[in-house]
């Protein structure tokens, strides 16, 4: 690890927690709705877009865009087809407005005094300066899978993130909670970093199963982390 020198971070549900910010700003503007099924079923669309995207099958645009299709496919389900224009866009902006979880903050900045930390994110970079501005997220800089008009797990992502940091790709750690995104970045090159987030679905919420995979470190969340890269 002593030939890190830059860290890149998954940000939904590695870095914010989506499901509980979107529960709760749902619960306060329409508390009629089931909140937390409405979170879940937005995400839900959120792979099968992506993919769609990658196949070729629609044209590729960024996050913001894909969650506004989705949005408008599950919107009439909880009982929200009537709203207005300037209502829904608000609502598609909810994925700018997350909040971080409660270690991510300080881990971030212990781990910054030591190493360029950035994101590495499929949420455009509109997005992620918002949900910075609002979370107070200390990134030395900002990428996005937009800057490559390509979705991790694409090897153009990680690989992209390298040379834009100016760094090897065994010189950039890829953190995340999501073990796929891991195994990805490493087939790219990358060292990985796995931080489970055991209330990213909610109480009794499953993980996304490791398997056979193995990454370089393993922490509880970003000030274990810290500790482990010496920050």
């Amino acid at each position: 690890m002593k030939t890190i020198k830059a860290l890149v971070f998954d940000v939904f549900g590695t870095v914010v927690d989506w499901r509980g910010s979107i529960i709760r700003e749902v619960q306060a503007a329409w508390p009629q709705v089931d909140a937390p099924a409405f979170a879940d079923a937005w995400r839900a669309g959120y792979v099968p877009a992506m993919d769609r995207a990658r196949r070729g099958e629609i044209a590729w645009t960024h996050i913001d865009g894909l969650h506004r299709v989705i949005l408008d496919e599950i919107r009439p389900r909880f009982g929200l087809a009537d709203l207005r224009e300037a209502e829904i866009d608000h609502l598609n902006r909810v994925w700018h407005r997350l909040d971080p979880w409660p270690d991510a903050v300080s881990g971030l900045q212990r781990l910054k005094a030591k190493h360029v930390i950035a994101t590495l994110s499929n949420g455009n970079v509109a997005l992620l300066v918002d949900m910075a501005k609002h979370a107070g997220l200390p990134w030395d800089c900002v990428l996005s899978a937009e800057l490559f008009q390509h979705y991790k797990p694409d090897p153009e992502v990680y690989q992209g993130a390298a040379r834009l940091l100016g760094v090897a790709r065994d010189e950039l750690l890829m953190v995340a909670a999501h073990p796929g995104d891991l195994v990805a970045a490493q087939r790219a090159g990358l060292r990985t970093a796995y931080v489970p987030r055991p209330l990213e679905r909610g109480e009794g919420g499953t993980l996304e199963p490791v398997g056979d995979a193995v990454f370089d470190l393993t922490a509880a969340d970003f000030n274990a982390l810290a500790a482990q890269l010496g920050a």
